[in-house]
Order: structure tokens, then C-alpha cells, then sequence
């Protein structure tokens, strides 16, 4: 009874404070729109504006119109993916996400433990590794049993069709580690009948190798997608080889124009060597890593409700040697771990009445492992962890449509984890249709993430009395359509406010350090995007993001601005874009050990060129930091200077 008074309590401060911040937002959208709103203008056109817009699932679950959604997404469509000529999805998205950034290390390969690159944050939350933005596959949380983070080198071009990305917490519908905001990879899908056969291979700077192979077929109710890839790189220094064997499968059967299933696995092994940083160099750090995600959907579409019933399983194993410097010897041991997650999702949309969206569901995962040492005479170490946990929830996500002019949006989760107890995740938001042309949003949203079994249980600095980390967004967008709609801006302010964030703490009379709910979260900036499409053959696009924090972390740059252009003429194309960063701190400052904060400012200028001497062939090139700039990401870690590749696609 105490237990669920207390609960109560808790959901009714957090209401109270919602209602008060929901009430400003409204207030400034308002009095802000006054002069832009005719009174005059048709109520037709008003109630069509409403339907303009693309649609998108990552926000709302069920397919909607994003307009009628009160947080930021950007989608990545699949036409960005494909020209970019790119064996791994994240630079892509990494350019065309505002506040979205993701580390590297070289040419190819973001790897694993001590060292590793393939961080993700947005809107300065995230970090290294991942565990505050969620990685998805067609809604199937990525995270890694034990480590509670995704693996990068998962990512691959060859399975997506697009990517949508939630800036912003997605907690109500994503739960844990979408507190930062969620990526969700649409894989692909053959939607006409016949065979369609692909394949893609390029070479280029320092022995870099990329391959693939694809093939989509649709006979009637059935439909398949299969794709082989095949990556290697050398990269920009010595016993920095990466190697990597992926594959993805995935079938399909309508059995009536309501009901749709599909099966799918996705698989990689990569094996990749880390030097060490230039400073401390290490000899022997090696990763030997194998990743699988398999799941099935059912879905149902009916005029006026619709969902799915989800089965996913990710699977890994990992075969890890930390390494020694050049002057020790070498370890003794070697780090192995098995993971695993099983997950399932229910959920169902109903259109209660007119205008109506309601969605209700329930999830629930399971997810755990095995992490012990094997040592070279082969006895075993199984002490470092053998640990699962489960955490249920449901939630209710409710849409409405009012007066054709706005969208009113709310949502709330109750989450349990069986170590951290129950969470109560609220969101309410709304959308306002100034105009056919003009569209402004505001919400505020509830973001949070569990502990990880690592954090927990693992290594020396584990604590098992861990507590969820939390925080509350609160942000005021604008969408403006001109000139036919070729050309849209977006224009975004968000303020981000948390606390109980996991850190590493030093203890008076405790030898190594531990982790403790002691950080704290105060963030706010601008988001903008915008895309002109100046004829049939020309397209230009530009995105920027300025992000001021209280409590610096690394890998979130304070300025980052993207300008891109496409042309196509006849059977040429060319696209070239310009990456600005501006204070991205690599190394924080740390006066308890000395540590003087490191950050960089550096510009890129890529270029990509193509030409079709046939409807089947395409010749590719493309050319990185072409400025040759000089500039780290993870600290002591030099990317590498101007590098070029060229290769073929071939499509029948």
C-alpha cells in the first residue's frame, strides 16, 4: 500500500509539472501564430493541411502524417542513403540529423571496449557507449544484454530503405535508453511484383574494401529481401585492420489485404584491432565479435484500427583481448561473453471516434548473459557476471484532432524493471496548423534510462544500487512550406533539464573509482533544417544545430552546421557537402585527476560523383576530408587526411 501510494504521488508531481510547462508552450504558440492564422481562410484548406506532410511510425507506432506529431524527427530517405555510396549508415545520418552526433576512429570500423568509436547523442545526451539513445530495427530495441549499448559495425546501408530519428526522449512508447531520443533502420521491402538483382563493390585509401549483394523478389502475397556484404580496411594507422562478414534476410507473406507477416534475421561478424591511443599505444587489442537480431511480426491494417503483435531476439558473442603495452607482457586472459534479449510487443490503434488516434500496448523483455575470462593454460574465470533481468510495461498514446487546426497529443507509460522498481513516463504535446503552409509544435516529454547489468554487477566500479536516470524536455518547433512546398525550413529551441545520471565517482578510502547517480543534465539550443528543391535535376539542403550545456560531455559538438547539393543531369550526377564542427570536446576537464579538457574545430569537404554508361552499370567516386584536415574525435585517435574510392553498381 505504501509502494503504491508513493507511486501515486510521484505521478501527480510529475502531472502538476507538466500541466504548468504545457500551459506556457501553448500560451507562446498561440499568441505567436495570432497574426499568422486567418480567420478568413477555408475551413477546407485548414482541415487539408493537416494531411500534408510524410509519413512516418518511429513517433506514434501506427503510420502517421508527421505533422501531426509534436516532437523533431528527421527521416533519412532512402535516395540519401543510396548516393552517399556508404557501407555503414551512421555518417549518413550524421550529416543529416541536426544535433546528432556519432565518434569515429578512422576509415572503416567503430569497434568495441577500451577505445572504441560508434558513440551516438543528440542534443548533448548520449555518450560512450550508447545507452541513452535507442538503436532500433523496424521498432526492435538493439541493446546488448550485459553492456546494455548497440554495436555500431551493425549498421549496415544494405538492409535499410530509410531511417527515421526521434531528437528527443521517446520514453513513453521506447521505454529504457530512449531518453536521448531513438534511430529506427526501416529495412527494405520489394513492393511490386518481379526480381530485382543488385550488386556494389568499391575500393579506395588505405586497402579499403566494400562489398554487396542483393536480391528482392515479389510473387503475388509473397515478397524476400536478401543481402551478403563483405568490408575490410587497413585504416589510416598500423594494427588498426578491420574485417567484417554481414548478411540480412527477410521474407514476407499478405495473406489478406489486412494481415502481413515477415521473418527477418540480421547477422554480422567482425574482427577489428585497436592500436591504442598515439600516446599510449597497445599491442594486441583485438575483437572478434558476432551479432545477431532475428524477430517476427504479424500486422493488421484496418480503416479504423490497426497494429502488430512482435517477436525479436538479439543474440552475440564476444572475444575480446584488452592487449599490453609495448614495454609489459602479455595478459594472461581473454574477456568472452555471450548476450541475449528476447523481447515482445503487442500493440493496437483505434480510431475512437472522428479525429481520433488511440494506441494502446504492452511490451516485454528479457535480457541478460555470460561474461567470464578464459586464461591460456584454459581453465575459466565465470566470476565477472551471469545475470538477466526483465522489465514489463504498458502504455497509452492518445492523438486528437481539434477543430481541423490542432493536433493534441499525450501519452503515459508505467515501466518495471525487476532490480529498479516501476517508472511513470508522461508526454503531452500539440500541433498547431496555422496555416496550409505552416505548421508549429510543442511538447514536453519524459525521458529515462535503467541501470545496465555492466554498471551494475560488472568490474570494479559496479554498484547494484543503482537508480534510473531521468530527465524533462521541453521544446517549441516550426515547419514553414513555401514555393509550391520545393522549398521547407524547420526551426526547432529545446531545453533539457536532469539529474541521477550515472558517473564514475572517486570514494575517500575506496581504491577505484565507483558509479553513482551524481550527474546532472542542463541543456538547451536551436535546431534548423532546410531542403530546396530548385528543379527536377538540383537539390540543396542545409541543417545546424547549437547546443550550449551546463555540464560539459564529449562527443557533442556546441555548433554543427551541414550544407549539402545534388544535380543530376542525363547520366551523370554529382553531390558534394560541407561539415562544420565547432568545439567538440574529445577529453573533459577533471581537477580531481589533473585532466585538462581537449576540443576541436575542424571542416569537412566530401565530394561523390557518378556516371551511367548503361541502365544496369553505374561507375562511382568520392573523396573525404578533402581539405585534409587534421582532427581527433575520440581523444588520441587521429582521423585520417584526404582519402578517395571509386566502384560499380550494378542493377537488373
Amino acid at each position: 500500500m505504501l509502494c503504491t501510494m508513493k507511486i501515486v504521488s510521484n505521478f501527480r508531481g510529475y502531472y502538476k509539472y507538466m500541466k504548468k510547462k504545457l500551459c506556457i508552450i501553448a500560451l507562446l504558440m498561440v499568441s505567436s501564430l495570432y497574426t499568422l492564422y486567418s480567420k478568413d481562410k477555408p475551413e477546407t484548406e485548414i482541415r487539408d493541411s493537416i494531411n500534408l506532410g510524410e509519413i512516418v511510425i518511429t513517433g506514434s507506432r501506427p503510420e502517421v502524417n508527421l505533422n501531426n506529431l509534436p516532437m523533431s524527427v528527421t527521416v533519412v530517405g532512402s535516395k540519401q542513403i543510396e548516393s552517399r555510396f556508404e557501407q555503414s549508415l551512421l555518417p549518413i545520418i550524421t550529416e543529416q540529423v541536426p544535433s546528432l552526433f556519432i565518434t569515429s576512429r578512422g576509415i572503416m570500423g567503430y569497434g568495441v571496449s577500451t577505445g572504441a568509436a560508434g558513440g551516438i547523442t543528440i542534443r548533448g545526451i548520449g555518450g560512450n557507449p550508447t545507452a541513452q539513445v535507442l538503436m532500433l530495427i523496424d521498432g526492435h530495441p538493439q541493446y546488448m544484454g550485459l553492456m546494455g549499448h548497440p554495436l555500431a559495425d551493425s549498421y549496415q546501408t544494405l538492409m535499410a530503405e530509410r531511417v527515421e530519428v526521434v531528437r528527443g526522449p521517446a520514453s513513453v512508447l521506447y521505454g529504457s535508453n530512449a531518453m536521448g531520443g531513438v534511430i529506427n533502420i526501416i529495412t527494405k521491402k520489394q513492393q511490386q511484383d518481379g526480381i530485382k538483382t543488385g550488386l556494389r563493390a568499391m575500393y579506395g585509401s588505405y586497402n579499403t574494401l566494400s562489398t554487396e549483394l542483393n536480391n528482392a523478389v515479389r510473387s503475388g502475397k509473397f515478397n524476400s529481401f536478401v543481402s551478403l556484404g563483405y568490408n575490410r580496411s587497413d585504416n589510416n594507422r598500423k594494427d588498426m585492420d578491420f574485417e567484417q562478414y554481414s548478411g540480412y534476410a527477410k521474407v514476407g507473406y499478405d495473406f489478406t489485404p489486412n494481415w502481413k507477416s515477415f521473418i527477418d534475421l540480421d547477422l554480422t561478424n567482425f574482427k577489428a584491432s585497436n592500436p591504442g591511443t598515439v600516446n599510449s599505444p597497445v599491442i594486441d587489442n583485438d575483437a572478434d565479435i558476432t551479432r545477431g537480431v532475428t524477430s517476427f511480426s504479424l500486422e493488421n491494417n484496418y480503416e479504423k484500427t490497426s497494429g502488430a503483435l512482435k517477436f525479436f531476439y538479439n543474440f552475440g558473442t564476444h572475444k575480446i583481448n584488452d592487449g599490453y603495452i609495448p614495454e609489459g607482457a602479455p595478459r594472461n586472459e581473454r574477456f568472452r561473453s555471450n548476450d541475449r534479449m528476447l523481447g515482445v510487443s503487442l500493440y493496437q490503434t483505434y480510431n475512437l471516434f472522428q479525429g481520433n488516434q488511440t494506441t494502446a500496448g504492452i511490451d516485454y523483455q528479457h535480457f541478460g548473459g555470460h561474461a567470464w575470462n578464459i586464461f591460456m593454460d584454459g581453465t575459466e574465470n565465470k566470476d565477472i557476471a551471469q545475470k538477466s533481468e526483465n522489465e514489463v510495461a504498458g502504455y497509452l498514446n492518445f492523438q486528437q484532432n481539434i477543430l481541423s487546426k490542432v493536433v493534441f497529443n499525450a501519452g503515459i507509460r508505467m515501466d518495471h524493471h525487476s532490480r529498479t522498481g516501476t517508472e511513470w513516463i508522461p508526454q503531452a504535446g500539440l500541433s498547431f496548423f496555422a496555416s496550409e503552409n505552416t505548421v508549429l509544435k510543442g511538447i514536453v516529454s519524459k525521458g529515462f534510462r535503467n541501470p545496465t547489468i555492466r554498471e551494475m554487477y560488472m568490474f570494479g566500479p559496479k554498484n547494484p544500487d543503482l537508480r534510473p536516470e531521468r530527465l524533462m524536455n521541453y521544446e517549441l518547433s516550426a515547419s514553414q512550406k513555401l514555393l509550391n512546398h520545393s522549398l521547407s525550413f524547420d526551426l526547432g529551441f529545446f531545453y533539457i533539464k536532469g539529474d541521477n545520471s550515472i558517473k564514475l565517482e572517486t570514494i575517500e578510502g575506496r581504491p577505484t573509482p565507483i558509479y553513482m547517480n551524481t550527474g546532472k543534465i542542463e541543456n538547451y539550443g536551436i535546431e534548423f533544417s532546410s531542403n530546396y528543391k530548385i528543379n527536377p535535376n538540383w537539390n540543396i539542403s542545409a541543417n545546424y544545430s547549437w547546443l550550449h550545456m551546463k555540464h560539459i560531455v564529449t562527443a557533442s559538438p556546441e555548433h554543427k552546421l551541414y550544407v549539402g547539393t545534388g544535380y543530376i543531369h542525363q547520366k551523370w550526377s554529382f553531390s558534394t557537402g560541407v561539415q562544420y564542427i565547432n568545439n567538440l570536446y574529445t577529453v573533459t576537464e577533471n581537477k580531481a585527476t589533473n585532466t585538462v579538457a581537449k576540443k576541436e574545430t575542424f571542416t569537412l569537404w566530401n565530394v561523390r560523383i557518378a556516371y551511367k554508361p548503361a541502365n544496369i552499370l553505374e561507375i562511382f567516386a568520392r573523396g573525404e576530408n578533402l581539405l585534409a584536415q587534421n582532427y581527433e574525435i575520440n581523444a588520441g585517435y587521429p582521423m585520417p587526411r584526404a582519402t578517395v574510392f571509386g566502384g560499380i553498381n550494378l542493377k537488373f
